[in-house]
């Protein structure tokens, strides 16, 4: 009998397996750390049903050495279709971290992974109801602080109208109590981050690095941005703007106009959002890529749970990673409190008649590409340097769907490969955008993966 095909997808929450490997007790601790899932067996890695030939010594096993190896219980249960038997692996997500051999594991996109380090110690936090930026720190007092980062802070905060002189009167001490960064008589991470002069004692790669590129091989000079988060973005922006961008001057009469490649406050809405939901406990630094006709701006993430990136992209479901580094930066006028920074990034490239930015959303990975104003384009001119592919989001599907479905319409034997090269980007992200593609239902893949072809389902 012919193989069932699929009507799933494989997705952070799912799992295809044709057979049975103890190394899947992995995925099966992945599952129970982050939001839960299911492990089937008896489909290949297409989701196409293909049946498990021992589905009742499983059925017996699995359970048993789930609880022997984690002590935790799933559910185990046997389904049939046309014949075909498979077997179903229902994880809960448990509310303590789960190890697996003494190591832990955590579900992660589509891919599983072990957590260790810092990342760990987050993990362990958030399953008691705290963030990796509310842990506390011995032996630092407010008086091992510079006064500088302080007091950027009340001015911010008292200029914005957010905060009166009233609220940040007093000491530094009497300050941190007040945004909810001490814990008794500890400190915790995110005043560390925010306020002292060095945050990197505590917080590898808590600084930001600036380059200039010819290409994507050569940089011809570079920066590095360090120092308490409450002030960096002053400081990248200045160092931006003067010294890494040249106005396009021209004049008006007799007043000399300076038309900059991008307007400062997308910039700094995109700086900012890079700031406050970085993932700190990764050790990476913040990479801003200048060009002479785009700015890359990219930062280690984690999606909120249930959040896809579309969703992101939309607004919805977001909410910050470091909710106490968010707060004293909402504190201090720096940003909203209403999830609108895309919406805003995208709004004023548009007001500034720039392309809108390209958005790539991995599970740990968040990257904003700008298509700056540079002497060779003219103003107005909407062409993206990517091939014509224009990454905003355009009626729920971003613009390098729309090139892919237009290439796939003229040639449904087009592989993935040949789609990143026509588009100019990487295969990772194409590959990405065609899942998403596949999930919505806009496009389906018909036949093997060397010979077969799309079918376009929907309009672009």
């Amino acid at each position: 009998m012919a193989p069932t095909k699929s009507i799933v997808l494989e997705d952070q929450n799912t799992e295809w397996k044709e057979s049975w490997h103890d190394e899947y007790l992995k995925v099966v601790c992945g599952f129970a750390n982050a939001q839960g899932g299911t492990i089937e067996i008896g489909r290949n890695d297409r989701g196409i049903l293909v049946g498990v030939v021992d589905a009742a010594r499983l059925l017996d096993e699995l359970p048993k050495k789930i609880r022997a190896t984690m002590g935790i219980v799933v559910g185990v249960n046997l389904r049939k279709k046309k014949s075909l038997e498979y077997i179903v692996v229902k994880v809960k997500a448990y509310p303590n971290a789960i190890s697996y051999r003494g190591k832990y594991y955590l579900r992660s996109g589509s891919t599983t992974q072990e957590v260790t380090g810092f990342a760990l110690d987050e993990m362990i936090l958030r399953k008691y109801g705290r963030t990796w930026d509310s842990a506390p720190v011995p032996r630092v007092k407010p008086k091992d602080f510079y006064r500088d980062a302080f007091d950027v802070f009340r001015k911010k905060a008292v200029s914005s109208e957010r905060l009166t002189s009233e609220d940040v009167a007093g000491s530094d001490g009497k300050l941190l109590q007040a945004l909810k960064l001490v814990d008794g008589n500890y400190l915790l991470k995110a005043a560390l981050l925010l306020f002292h002069q060095d945050p990197e004692n505590w917080c590898l790669g808590s600084y930001v690095k600036i380059g200039y590129f010819k290409n994507d091989a050569d940089i011809l000079y570079q920066d590095e941005i360090n120092g308490p988060l409450i002030s960096i973005a002053d400081h990248i922006m200045n160092t931006i703007y003067t010294k890494y961008f040249k106005g396009l001057i021209h004049y008006e009469g007799i007043q000399r106009i300076d038309k900059f490649p991008i307007p400062r406050e997308v910039l700094r809405e995109a700086i900012l959002n890079a700031v406050v939901h970085k993932d700190y406990s990764t050790g990476n630094p913040i990479h801003i890529r200048i060009y002479d006709d785009k700015i890359i701006i990219y930062n280690d993430m984690q999606l909120p749970p249930n959040t896809t990136p579309a969703k992101m992209l939309k607004g919805i479901g977001s909410r910050p990673h470091n909710p106490l580094i968010a707060n004293a930066f909402f504190r201090s006028g720096q940003i909203e409190a209403w999830g609108r920074g895309i919406e805003k990034i995208i709004s004023g490239c548009i007001a500034d008649k720039l392309p809108e930015p390209n958005f790539d959303i991995l599970p740990n990975v968040f990257s904003i590409c700008f298509h700056i104003r540079n002497h060779n384009q003219k103003e107005g001119n909407n062409r993206s340097t990517n091939g014509g592919v224009n990454g905003g989001v355009n009626g729920g599907v971003n613009g390098i769907r729309k090139a892919i479905v237009g290439l796939m319409e003229n040639n449904p034997e087009i592989s993935a490969a040949q789609i990143a090269n026509s588009i100019n980007t990487t295969i990772r992200r194409v590959e990405y955008n065609i899942a998403q593609l596949k999930k919505t239902g806009i496009v389906e893949r018909l036949g093997a993966d060397k010979k077969g072809r799309w079918v376009v389902k929907q309009g672009k």
